[in-house]
């Protein structure tokens, strides 16, 4: 599990052309991770299928992708479960003859198990550099993405950039406390030469 995204930074979502707001996208991807069908996730965002695709290209990498693929991830988890179990303990197969039960057998299928695990593979994310917002979630942090596509700029280059705002709001602040404390010892400096050379009368 990655880390507590609770300080994620927030933004006023801005108007979007093409109808996907915040609350659409939000509810696009709970439904996606009920379902596991875009189409279904797209009808009850009241977005056409087509737009959702549209959309998740042109935020390719994003916190909307990456959710996009972590609400895939919850379903496929839970079928390469079920897959995994009849590939060890096979899938029983009545036998009849003439209308009557007459035996069962175990018909095992290990093909199935390896090939859904090795397109488990495709559902991970790309590699990201630590200093990366990304770098923060794991693959299958849906909650979390989630949570981060709601509440937090729709870029990763957004974040970076009010992160490194804020970061230079507070420098300057320190900045300015310095140069205050600086200005006064300057002054209690002054004072005290005053006093010596009133003294040296």
């Amino acid at each position: 599990m990655s880390t507590d995204q609770s300080t994620a930074l927030t933004t006023t979502p801005a108007t979007r052309h093409d109808g996907w707001t915040v609350a659409r996208q939000s509810l696009f991807l709970r439904e996606l991770a009920a379902s596991h069908s875009v189409k279904r996730a797209a009808k009850a965002a009241g977005m056409s299928r087509q737009s959702a695709y549209g959309l998740r290209a042109r935020l390719k990498g994003e916190p909307f992708d990456l959710a996009w693929t972590a609400a895939l991830r919850c379903r496929f988890d839970a079928l390469a479960e079920a897959a995994m179990d009849r590939a060890l303990n096979g899938v029983e197969v009545p036998h009849f003859y003439k209308g009557e039960l007459v035996g069962t057998s175990r018909r095992y299928d290990e093909r199935l198990t390896v090939a859904l695990l090795a397109m488990r593979e495709r559902f991970r994310g790309p590699h990201r550099f630590r200093s990366h917002p990304a770098a923060a979630f794991d693959a299958e942090d849906f909650g979390p993405l989630l949570a981060r596509v709601e509440s937090g700029p729709e870029t990763w280059r957004e974040e970076i950039r009010a992160e490194r705002a804020a970061e230079y709001a507070e420098e300057e602040g320190e900045d300015e406390g310095d140069a205050e404390e600086a200005g006064a010892e300057e002054t209690d400096g002054g004072a005290a030469r005053a006093v010596s050379v009133w003294r040296a009368y």
